[in-house]
């Protein structure tokens, strides 16, 4: 015969070390900056990333998504970051540039050839003296990158085929100087909009054009606002995963292993998101009414020759020589392993 009694005993007796284990949960808030829906890298790997997590520590870390910039923009989830306000948050270059500047010379133009060179590099030996040295220096922790898409100019004014065709333009930039040098390098006017705050600006008027990724025109709906978009790849840009070291070391020993898994799991599936998209550009912005501008590998040179050195030498100037040379010797290494 069942005995209900010892079930229902049993069933309490689980309930309440359940709700024991949710009342002490370490509480870990996740921010990011793309829409809540599953066809955002970012949140598609965050929602990954809280269900993995989640499940490898039985519940004792509790994670708390705040998606569309809920908890502020770039520059205060940085500090967020810092002070351990924040957790944990999928941030974009322009920010951490900001709040750690060698992060910037990731913005050299027309370096990267595609994401498999990126990655590479980034995954690589550089990547992680990257993110020790931020450790350092911040006391945030660079868990790796996946991708913010594949940077290429829109507008609204003119097909932009070649670097004359820039000038001008007032374009949006994210927040941090190097950008302002990349586009200025190009004869067109850089304006500063924080993330949020873009839309608008194009709606406005405020600015002609930006300078983003497939998967950030398609999620902000930029599409709505620009007519032209050239698809040059002037830089290949990241989101960072970070976290408060302080509230890392907290973690215990199995903890810390699954947070570290649950990353490579959210990394990979954000990767591959926005790689695809990336991918398929032209169709993907064609289809939501945008003409698509294509540049000739030889514009692009000249693209390049024009940006390139005057970017470099501004970060150079900023950040001195150790990082550039050290991105360049990554580089090199790899076209020499896969004989380029």
């Amino acid at each position: 015969m069942i005995n209900m009694s010892k079930i229902i005993n049993t069933t309490a007796a689980l309930t309440l070390i359940a709700s024991a284990t949710a009342a002490h949960a370490k509480e870990l808030k996740y921010a990011h900056f793309q829409s809540a829906d599953l066809s955002s890298p970012k949140h598609a790997a965050a929602l990954a990333f809280e269900s993995c997590v989640e499940g490898k520590t039985s519940g004792s870390i509790d994670v708390q998504i705040y998606p569309a910039s809920q908890l502020g923009g770039g520059t205060a989830i940085m500090e967020g970051l810092e002070f351990g306000i924040v957790q944990m948050a999928a941030i974009h270059d322009g920010p951490i540039s900001t709040a750690y500047k060698p992060f910037s010379v990731l913005a050299m133009p027309y370096l990267f050839d595609d994401q498999a060179m990126a990655w590479e590099v980034m995954d690589g030996e550089f990547g992680q003296s990257l993110a020790e040295d931020m450790r350092k220096k911040l006391g945030i922790r660079m868990f790796g990158v996946a991708d913010n898409g594949v940077r290429n100019f829109t507008n609204n004014v003119r097909p932009v085929s070649k670097p004359g065709d820039m000038e001008g333009l007032k374009m949006r930039v994210m927040t941090a100087p190097v950008w302002i040098k990349l586009v200025e390098s190009l004869s067109a006017s850089a304006i500063p909009v924080p993330w949020p705050e873009l839309p608008g600006a194009l709606q406005q008027g405020v600015v002609d054009g930006q300078e983003n990724g497939v998967t950030n025109i398609v999620n902000a709906s930029l599409y709505q606002h620009q007519k032209y978009v050239s698809l040059d790849g002037h830089v290949f840009s990241w989101h960072a995963y970070l976290m408060n070291d302080g509230f890392y070391n907290s973690l215990t020993s199995i903890e810390k292993s699954s947070v570290n898994q649950c990353v490579e799991i959210s990394k990979t599936i954000h990767r591959g998101m926005t790689a695809a998209q990336d991918a398929n550009a032209a169709s993907i912005l064609s289809e939501k009414g945008m003409t698509v501008v294509p540049v000739s590998p030889e514009e692009k040179a000249k693209f390049r020759a024009l940006s390139q050195p005057s970017v470099r030498q501004f970060i150079v100037d900023e950040i001195g020589e150790e990082w550039p040379n050290k991105l360049d010797a990554a580089v090199e290494e790899y076209r020499h392993k896969y004989t380029y």
